[in-house]
């Protein structure tokens, strides 16, 4: 059966989509439906309730190998794979800002915990080898001149680059309306008010359980520096650098004019959310400046624009929900930090569900690891 065939109703008009949820994954889940022919209007509650918004943009499926989510490596392995064709798609190469990572370690503890997560990645993905490799501290200078002098050796990850998070909301917005599709801005309360569609998409993010109220999330908060380069300092960086900095996280993500440093991460106040005006903590911004300088240390020229707050929907186990409720209604969410990454997975799993008709009512989408 045919995209085509499955849109059409018996009378041949196009079966309509409502997406509740503008992010990273409504409006791709929105644009794959409107390939496939649907009728598709998303509702969004505004830019600054989306966590994808505040995001450093990491395509990572190695570099979330940590001990107990071989899952989500699998799937995050499995979504790496489908981006290079996503942004053709979009039409806007300078959405990559990055091909690979680097990942460093500034003390022998941070560099003990890098190798901790390197053989894990390599005990479970052997086929990774040639894409994780340890590099040492004149390797990682050879590729970044400008690190910090306290940097140690590392790990390169080829192919886990990153995207503008930013430029890539705009896109897929353009690609959606240019596809047929409708975007408006409003935050449904009730799912009655949406009685016209013939399906249903929740993709509200942290505001899903507001429409799901048995939706097995927590909220994360998180934040996000954008600083900014000019002629008089050193360029950005020409990889994504995840450091450990004294048991500490921080990533440096490049973008044309300069770099995105994050992320802290606290839990959650879904009021805050709802205000639609979170604010960063002084602490977290205090410790995202000096970490990242402490990486690149040429950071401290330039210009700091901006401090973000926002706030990640994360489920019990780490991994997304995507699955169908009932014969009208699919939810996807719950992507935690990994709604960009696995933004082309989760539409080709929301694509499966569309076309059930509701046969697959209650069952949870199982995450292949292929």
């Amino acid at each position: 059966m045919t995209p085509a065939d499955r849109t059409d109703t018996a009378g041949g008009a196009r079966r309509t989509l409502a997406v509740v949820g503008g992010g990273i994954i409504g409006l791709t889940c929105a644009l794959a439906a409107a390939d496939a022919g649907w009728q598709v209007t998303v509702v969004d509650a505004g830019r600054n309730r989306r966590a994808a918004w505040v995001a450093g943009g990491m395509l990572g499926s190695l570099g979330e190998g940590h001990p107990g989510e071989d899952a989500l490596l699998a799937i995050s392995e499995r979504s790496v794979r489908r981006w290079p064709a996503f942004i053709e798609r979009l039409g806007d190469p300078r959405i990559a800002t990055a091909a690979d990572s680097l990942f460093v370690a500034t003390t022998t503890a941070d560099a003990a915990y890098l190798t901790q997560l390197a053989d894990f990645v390599w005990s479970t993905r052997p086929h990774a080898v040639d894409r994780l490799s340890r590099i040492d501290a004149a390797g990682v200078r050879a590729r970044e001149r400008a690190i910090g002098a306290r940097v140690r050796g590392g790990y390169l990850a080829t192919g886990e680059g990153a995207v503008d998070n930013r430029r890539l909301l705009a896109a897929l917005e353009s690609a959606l309306v240019a596809a047929g599709g409708r975007i408006g801005t409003g935050r449904v309360t009730d799912l009655a008010d949406l009685d016209d569609a013939d399906q249903i998409l929740l993709a509200a993010g942290a505001g899903l359980a507001d429409l799901w109220p048995a939706a097995p999330i927590h909220l994360a908060k998180g934040e996000v520096l954008r600083l900014r380069a000019d002629r008089m300092t050193v360029p950005p960086p020409r990889h994504v650098i995840r450091a450990r900095v004294d048991g500490r996280m921080v990533y440096l993500v490049p973008r044309h004019d300069g770099i995105v440093v994050g992320a802290t991460q606290y839990e959650g106040d879904i009021e805050e959310w709802r205000s639609g005006e979170p604010l960063p903590q002084a602490v977290g911004v205090a410790e995202l400046l000096a970490d990242a300088i402490e990486v690149f240390p040429g950071a401290r020229d330039y210009a700091l624009v901006e401090a973000t707050a926002g706030f990640r929907p994360c489920s019990p186990d780490g991994l997304p929900i995507i699955e169908r409720l009932d014969e009208r209604t699919v939810v996807a969410g719950g992507h935690g930090r990994n709604g960009i990454v696995l933004a082309p997975y989760t539409s080709e799993v929301f694509l499966e569900l569309l076309a059930d008709d509701g046969a697959l009512v209650g069952v949870r989408e199982e995450r292949s690891t292929t």
